[in-house]
């Protein structure tokens, strides 16, 4: 093989494992269990958070495996201060396994397209597509969520 049939040969391979990479980049977060959220394992059944992850009031998303599911969760500071908890999963559209992306202070629905403001996610805001509320305390520079409480949200997955 001559010296440009090499560099043919050389750039070709180049050019096709950068697709290979691009292309499973792009599947990656379109595969349930890739992609955007973190795994969790918890510890004397809670999984803790540290605060200090959520300062920069981007939603963070986390799923805990349990029995062969994905319990998929949200956490996200909002421009309140408060820590606000959801099921990456609305009470109506859940079926559909989309969840939710925020788009500034509010969260939207990636199925219906409906905007939830970040600060009003909590006890109060159920029903309709709004995210399902998670309970979650704030212990010192934690955050617990109880296995307890994400299992009771495992019909959404």
């Amino acid at each position: 093989m001559n010296n440009q049939g090499k560099k043919g040969l050389k750039y070709g391979v180049i050019i096709g494992l950068a697709l290979l990479a691009g292309v499973t980049a792009a599947f990656a977060f379109n595969f349930p269990g890739l992609g955007k959220s973190e795994k969790v394992k918890p510890v004397n059944g809670v999984v803790s958070i540290a605060v200090a992850k959520l300062s920069d009031g981007t939603a963070h998303y986390y799923r805990l495996e349990d029995g062969g599911k994905e319990l998929k969760f949200f956490l996200v500071k909002g421009s309140d201060g408060a820590i606000h908890a959801a099921f990456d999963a609305c009470d109506v559209c859940f079926r559909e396994k989309k969840g939710y992306q925020q788009q500034g202070d509010q969260m939207l629905c990636k199925n219906c397209n409906q905007k939830f403001a970040i600060n009003k996610i909590g006890v109060a805001s159920g029903g309709g597509c709004n995210p399902s509320h998670l309970p979650a305390r704030i212990d010192g520079a934690y955050i617990r969520v109880s296995v307890a409480d994400l299992k009771a949200g495992a019909h959404f997955f």
